[in-house]
């Protein structure tokens, strides 16, 4: 049965879309490697002082890639995210006579924002595994080199500073995901029993890419208002979606909240990067930051803040002695509401009640 997505094309349209790399050919692309090789594990290890979250899958192991390479595992990454659509909608497309022209506008309107994507990215944890693929290609922290650089240099970043910073976030996350033994498989549940829930319309499919399309070449970030899956979705998936929302929302705060108590000391320009990139919008330095994009629960800054400003609220009522009971199951997780209202979690928390999630 026919792919409803040209996927090689849709790689071909993305790195043509992404354009010539600055510094890609860069000197100072072997230092950054250097760099990165030392700081993850310092990284690592600050972020296990700080967070009692040591990874349960070994050290990280990073990797500096060009916008070629993003692309080539984003690729495979929305291949696999998208397969419960994609299988419900290969046999509506492959009936119609038009279905190979029909996958290849797909295949150019998501090639289209996966290039725009990859002009913005920083840094990736890939948390999205399967069996079949090679072990040396699983779990992986990525960090778009040529990004890296261009930013340092228009900003005048001291690198290893800046550097170290990135490291800290994206090792958090994978913390968050290898140090929790039951989180990458509750998060990845939850992703799937939304799109599982979707009956796609192909028409409706080829529209919500072609408007995102659009989108990306006026200047704006199609992602931003919810995405394929939110344009895709009914009613009936809108309490999944506010699950994973709230959840990313405390991964991002906790990330953020690591971030700056792990760097204390080592990174002084913390609060000067933090304010830059929050101001260059869409740069996705947190780890999860762009598995959400893929699926259409690319929270903006307020639920970030919110993320945060949850793990604050609990930390004055109970310390981290409290927060950290998110940890111990998925029923301890807050939901989209908890999170806005803390008080709320916590009132559940100590009277000993629990949500089914």
């Amino acid at each position: 049965m026919a792919d409803p997505v040209a996927w090689d094309l849709a790689e071909k349209v993305a790195v043509r879309v992404a354009g010539r790399e600055p510094l890609a050919e860069s000197y100072h692309l072997a230092s950054l490697e250097r760099d990165i090789a030392e700081l993850t594990p310092e990284a690592e290890a600050l972020v296990a002082e700080v967070t009692g979250l040591p990874s349960l899958a070994g050290p990280a192991r990073a990797r500096v890639t060009d916008r070629a390479g993003w692309i080539h595992a984003n690729v495979a990454s929305f291949q696999r995210l998208l397969r419960p659509v994609l299988e419900k909608l290969a046999p509506r497309m492959g009936a119609s006579a038009f279905a190979p022209v029909t996958a290849r506008v797909a295949g150019v309107q998501l090639g289209t924002m996966l290039g725009w994507m990859s002009t913005r990215v920083l840094g990736q944890y890939d948390l999205l595994l399967i069996e079949d693929e090679r072990p040396d290609e699983q779990d992986i922290v990525y960090f778009v080199g040529p990004n890296v650089l261009a930013l340092e240099r228009r900003f005048g970043f001291p690198p290893r500073e800046f550097r170290l910073w990135l490291a800290l976030h994206e090792v958090t996350h994978r913390a968050q995901f290898t140090g929790v033994p039951w989180m990458r498989s509750h998060f990845l549940s939850l992703v799937e029993s939304t799109l599982q829930g979707i009956d796609p319309d192909p028409k409706r499919f080829l529209e919500a890419l072609r408007r995102s399309a659009d989108q990306v070449r006026a200047g704006q970030n199609p992602l931003d208002d919810g995405g394929l899956v939110a344009l895709l979705a009914g009613p009936a998936q809108y309490e999944s979606l506010q699950r994973v929302s709230g959840l990313m929302s405390l991964l991002e705060g906790h990330g953020d909240v690591t971030m700056n108590r792990a760097g204390r000391g080592r990174v002084p320009s913390a609060d000067r990067f933090h304010r830059t990139l929050h101001d260059r919008r869409g740069s996705a330095t947190g780890a999860a930051k762009v598995l959400q994009k893929l699926i259409g629960l690319e929270a903006k800054m307020k639920q970030y803040q919110q993320g945060e400003q949850f793990i604050e609220a609990v930390e004055r009522v109970g310390g981290t002695a409290l927060i950290d009971r998110v940890w111990e199951g998925p029923e301890m997780l807050p939901d989209l509401s908890e999170i806005r209202d803390p008080d709320r979690w916590v009132a559940r928390v100590r009277s000993g009640a629990e949500v089914v999630r």
